[in-house]
């Protein structure tokens, strides 16, 4: 029997370019336990072998695995077949497993996930996972154990703990941060997710941030010298994850400021990308943003719908002709690449409503000029549908507004009262086929109404093909010339 090593980090991420940032924090926040902690990532669609094998072979006392809306059916098929070899060998000891991530913290407790583990920490966790691990090895330390062995047996799973810290966030400024346990091949290779904050003041009902409206921000600083440090190992992406980027203009701009300077004489170029909401881009904030070279910033900008009615419903401030002025603004006075995100399926919104807005954003982000087209500065729409995240508050329309979902992550909206399943079905398409043929400049559209005109595109396309996925570049593009 192999002796069991400490602790074992691991996530499915979405793709192999996407290191986990929670992972490091949590490594990170061990105190005297770090070094005995590893962390193993792996890609969605790495093959199940390739993830299970790792695992069994580090024969860790604890597995803490980071599920995620994206990896949580992935996780969970990982951990029925860890079970199954930990049953099938009985020499060996079996770890605790621990859960945690924004999925899991608000599952309900019969999910079949939580079958397969004994913990589940919900919240933040780099004080209670230290403190669990502590816990956990301390007492098979004291009883002579190198680890626990389940009592999970057939159907009679033994109950999982809850350590509930959902209304107890951590104190960013007394935490240490993860960066530096980026590998040189995720600096070199990787986007890097970063965030200078935690937390959103806005109260949009389909986000879990409706939960946590204080934001924190982590001492300035310190984070600008870890930045430094990122810089200089190479660091080509930076990817932030604060939900307002924009939100303290002031603080925005020094940390933009101190990457213009770090950009200054520099041979080989790298990539910031913020999200930003649309109502906040004072005169000062656009002349740093206009300072950025072309294809060094990136900016999400969250529309979701141009309908005040539906945005007054769903807890969102809007201002629709501010927020189509400041996007007019960034395309005309910048060079960033801008992701204007739209929603379909929002509680109330129907087809006609959701085509209009679509058209008045267009009008706003599409490119005017040869030149624009050129160089691809224009603005791509991002068309999502909407999803129930488990515990998010939009949940309560849904009975008024018919809302039908589906009960496997992602948790896709699949009809409502307005968007009867046909229209919703003909949107996928829609944002599928927007996505291959014009983010990805395939086809170059005029800035009149487009959204009749794609949709038409969209249904011909799905009526010949069967599908909006598996489709090649070329075969895509000669299919284009009759419609436009």
């Amino acid at each position: 029997m192999t002796e069991p090593s400490g602790i074992l980090l691991a996530a499915i991420n979405a793709k192999w370019i996407h290191p986990s940032l929670s992972l490091r924090l949590l490594k990170a926040n061990l105190g005297p336990l770090e070094n005995s902690c590893a962390i193993i990532e792996f890609a969605l669609r790495q093959p199940l072998r390739e993830k299970i094998e790792p695992i069994l072979a580090a024969h860790p006392r604890i597995l803490g695995l980071s599920v995620s809306i994206w990896n949580h059916t992935a996780t969970l098929e990982l951990l029925r077949e860890l079970h199954k070899e930990w049953e099938g060998h009985s020499g060996d000891l079996h770890p605790v497993v621990v859960l945690g991530g924004p999925e899991v913290s608000y599952l309900p407790p019969d999910a079949e996930i939580f079958n397969y583990a004994d913990y589940c920490v919900l919240g933040e966790g780099e004080v209670a996972f230290r403190e669990l691990c502590g816990k956990i090895l301390s007492e098979t330390g004291k009883n002579g154990a190198n680890g626990q062995v389940f009592s999970q047996t057939g159907q009679n799973f033994s109950p999982i703990t809850f350590i509930n810290r959902e209304f107890q966030p951590v104190d960013v400024s007394a935490i240490k941060s993860g960066y530096h346990l980026y590998t040189d091949e995720d600096v070199r290779k990787k986007l890097l997710y970063i965030e200078a904050s935690r937390g959103c003041p806005f109260g949009c009902e389909f986000c879990l941030s409706a939960h946590f409206p204080q934001v924190r921000e982590f001492p300035l600083e310190p984070f600008l010298a870890e930045m430094d440090d990122l810089l200089r190992r190479g660091a080509r992406t930076f990817k932030f994850l604060d939900r307002t980027f924009n939100l303290n203009i002031e603080r925005a701009r020094r940390i933009m400021e101190f990457f213009l300077d770090k950009m200054a004489g520099r041979t080989e170029p790298f990539v910031v990308h913020f999200e930003m909401v649309p109502s906040r881009f004072p005169p000062e904030l656009m002349e740093t943003l206009a300072r950025f070279p072309a294809g060094t910033l990136r900016l999400e900008i969250g529309i979701q719908t141009l309908n005040p009615e539906v945005s007054a419903r769903i807890g969102r401030p809007s201002n629709p002709e501010q927020e189509l002025a400041a996007l007019r603004l960034l395309r005309e006075k910048t060079s960033a690449i801008i992701h204007a995100d739209l929603i379909a399926g929002l509680p109330g919104e129907d087809m006609a409503s959701f085509a209009r807005g679509f058209d008045s954003l267009w009008a706003v982000v599409s490119p005017q000029t040869d030149s624009e087209i050129e160089i691809h500065t224009y603005t791509e729409i991002q068309l999502g549908i909407l999803k129930l995240l488990p515990g998010a508050p939009i949940a309560r329309h849904t009975a008024a507004f018919g809302m039908r979902y589906n009960p496997a992550p992602p948790y896709e909206l699949l009809e409502s009262a307005a968007l009867p399943a046909r229209d919703l079905d003909r949107l996928k398409n829609f944002a599928r086929f927007w996505e291959l043929i014009v983010n990805r400049g395939l086809l170059h559209l005029d800035g009149s109404p487009v959204f009749d005109r794609f949709m038409s595109l969209s249904d011909s396309l799905f009526a010949r093909f069967g599908r909006s996925w598996g489709l090649d570049k070329n075969t895509l593009q000669n299919s284009l010339k009759p419609f436009f």
